[in-house]
């Protein structure tokens, strides 16, 4: 079957379920105090959109736009699950969040991910993403690796 991704809700049972996955995942790369989540009552809020990756009918994927003001907006919520990684959902999804943005006339998009997250890295940097010190109000960390991508000027 193919899969899809499309904007939706989190607050959908299979969506918790999937971001309740992704939250045991980040914990066992990262300390607690290091790991920056955003609920899925915290996703549904504005400003925030969901992309949802589904093979059927089942959620396997997911990613998230935060727009911090007209300027900047934040990656957040990347996830694939583990029996779909390395089939390239994880870009798709980052292609809609960057498309959207761009539409947008967002000029930044940053995120912050995990010290341990290589293939996150890896995504993000065929993406056009570039490292960078800590964005937004994250604390500098051993833990994390900050990164830009610079759409309009």
């Amino acid at each position: 079957m193919a899969i899809t991704i499309a904007i939706e809700s989190p607050l959908q049972d299979d969506v918790r379920a999937l971001v309740a996955s992704l939250n045991e995942y980040l914990l066992k790369l990262t300390p607690p105090d290091f790991v920056f989540h955003l609920t899925v009552e915290q996703m549904a809020e504005p400003g925030v959109t969901v992309w949802i990756a589904r093979d059927g009918g089942t959620a396997i994927g997911c990613g998230a736009l935060k727009r911090h003001d007209s300027r900047i907006a934040e990656v957040k919520r990347m996830f694939t699950h583990e029996d779909y990684r390395g089939q390239g959902i994880g870009r798709r999804i980052l292609g809609e969040i960057l498309s959207a943005a761009a539409d947008e006339g967002i000029e930044e998009v940053v995120l912050e991910t995990g010290d341990r997250h290589h293939a996150a890295w890896a995504i993000y940097e065929k993406a056009g993403f570039n490292r960078c010190g800590p964005v937004l109000d994250y604390p500098d960390s051993e833990y994390s690796v900050f990164y830009h991508k610079q759409l309009a000027a």
